[in-house]
C-alpha cells in the first residue's frame, strides 16, 4: 500500500470533460451564496477537507477518487460561488449543510494543513455528527516524515487513516487493523487481520 504522493498528483493528467479550473471569475455580480442549489446534490460519498493552498493537486486528487467509484464533495469546485475572498457565516452553513450530505471526512493532510484555519473546524464539525467517519489522507512529498505523530497537530493522530492500492482505498488504524474503505462508508470499522 501507499500513500499519496504531492509531485503525482502535481503531474497528474486529468481528462478535458472532468477539468476542475480553479481560477473561477463569477460572471455576474448578481450571483451570491444564496443562489447555491444545496439540493442538487443530494449526497457525497467524501467531503475532501484540505488547505486552498493546495488547490493545484486538489483536483487531481479529487479526480482520482472519483475514478475510484466515490463521489467528492470539494467547496470551491462543487459550490463555484464559495469566495475565499467573502467568507462569511452563510459560507459556514453551506459548508455544515454538505458535511451532513457527505459519509464521510477525508482530511488531506499536507505541509499546507497546518495553515489552515477551515480544516480543524471541519474535522470537530463533522467527528461531531457522524462519529468514527474521518480519516487522515496524508499526502507526501519526498521530504515530509508522517512517522512524526502530526507534530504540533497530535489530536490527528485520534482518527484512522487512508491508504491506497493502485485500484481500491483502504482504511486503517493500524498496520494489523483495517477495513476497506467501501466497507467503512457501509460502518464497519477497522479489524484485526
Amino acid at each position: 500500500m501507499a500513500l499519496f504522493n504531492y509531485n503525482e498528483l502535481l503531474q497528474a493528467e486529468i481528462p478535458h470533460d472532468k477539468s476542475y479550473d480553479y481560477n473561477v471569475s463569477l460572471e455576474s455580480d448578481n450571483v451570491t451564496l444564496d443562489s447555491i442549489d444545496m439540493e442538487s446534490y443530494k449526497s457525497f460519498d467524501i467531503f475532501l477537507s484540505h488547505s486552498y493552498s493546495d488547490k493545484e493537486i486538489i483536483p487531481a486528487l479529487k479526480y482520482k477518487l472519483e475514478e475510484m467509484g466515490y463521489s467528492v464533495y470539494v467547496d470551491w469546485i462543487t459550490d463555484r460561488m464559495l469566495s475565499r475572498d467573502e467568507v462569511n457565516k452563510r459560507t459556514a452553513e453551506v459548508l455544515q449543510k454538505r458535511m451532513q450530505q457527505s459519509k464521510c471526512l477525508i482530511y488531506a493532510t499536507s505541509e499546507n494543513s497546518q495553515k489552515s484555519r477551515w480544516m480543524p473546524w471541519e474535522l470537530g464539525y463533522f467527528d461531531g455528527i457522524k462519529e468514527k467517519m474521518v480519516a487522515i489522507l496524508p499526502i507526501k512529498k519526498d521530504n515530509n516524515n508522517f512517522e512524526n505523530d502530526f507534530k504540533g497537530e497530535e489530536y490527528l493522530g485520534l482518527y484512522y487513516y487512508v491508504d491506497k492500492t493502485s485500484s481500491s482505498l483502504w482504511i486503517l488504524e493500524n498496520a494489523s487493523k483495517y477495513v476497506s474503505f467501501n466497507n467503512w462508508l457501509e460502518g464497519t470499522r477497522p479489524y484485526e487481520k
